[in-house]
């Protein structure tokens, strides 16, 4: 491991705004705040996750613009979460929190309808493996556990591919998408929460590619499938 991470592992350790639980701690029973998050924050404000936060772009961008919410991001590379962190606190944002976690364990970090909205931003699109995908049937059931009913996930990729699988997903569930579009800054939606830029976004941008977005609803009470190897599914517009 590089000096420089070290360095950033030794000073995320004293960070308030950072959770590193050991495995150990979580792997066989419920991590000790699931269910008590509110009581974390000190608030009654919607707990919003972003999963694969990476440096916590989304996070922290958030957080600034709805200081009346509690945004935790979820990631398992510790010195991409370091820059999110510290910046947060160099903010004096205090309803910002990172836990480093895989996604797959959010069911021992989070209680039933505990979470009101996941944002998944730029996500591996797994092209070689669709059992890792983040929008599988596995995930889409982990994320109905914990958000309440009809919470709200949110999806941005560059990748057509994802955008398409995603969308596939949602009509052979028939999962109510609220928004979807494949150009989203060509798209004129209300709410500037959609357009925070993250690093990697802005340079997908500069290189002309077009920024796919998707937001739909989860429902509580149904079991999601894995779409069939050959079910087909044809765009009908650039908003479905």
């Amino acid at each position: 491991m590089g000096k420089g991470k070290l360095q950033k592992f030794a000073e995320m350790a004293n960070f308030a705004n950072v959770m590193q639980p050991n495995i150990k701690d979580y792997v066989d029973r419920d991590f000790e705040l699931k269910g008590k998050w509110h009581e974390f924050f000190g608030n009654n404000g919607p707990i919003i996750l972003e999963l694969g936060c990476g440096k916590g772009e989304y996070t922290v961008g958030l957080a600034q613009k709805y200081p009346d919410r509690n945004f935790i991001g979820i990631d398992i590379k510790g010195a991409r979460i370091y820059t999110g962190a510290k910046q947060a606190l160099e903010m004096g944002l205090e309803n910002v929190l990172f836990i480093r976690t895989k996604i797959d364990f959010l069911k021992t970090f989070f209680a039933d309808s505990e979470v009101s909205e996941i944002w998944l931003p730029f996500p591996d699109p797994q092209r070689k493996k669709q059992k890792r995908r983040l929008l599988n049937a596995k995930f889409l059931n982990l994320y109905r556990n914990i958000l309440k009913d009809g919470g709200i996930v949110h999806l941005k990729t560059d990748n057509p591919n994802l955008y398409i699988y995603t969308m596939k997903m949602i009509h052979y569930n028939n999962i109510e998408a609220l928004v979807a579009t494949d150009d989203l800054y060509s798209t004129d939606l209300e709410g500037d929460a959609r357009y925070i830029k993250t690093y990697y976004e802005t340079m997908f941008l500069e290189e002309g590619k077009k920024i796919n977005y998707i937001e739909f609803k989860l429902n509580k009470n149904k079991v999601y499938k894995e779409i069939p190897e050959k079910f087909t599914w044809k765009k009908t517009s650039k908003y479905a």
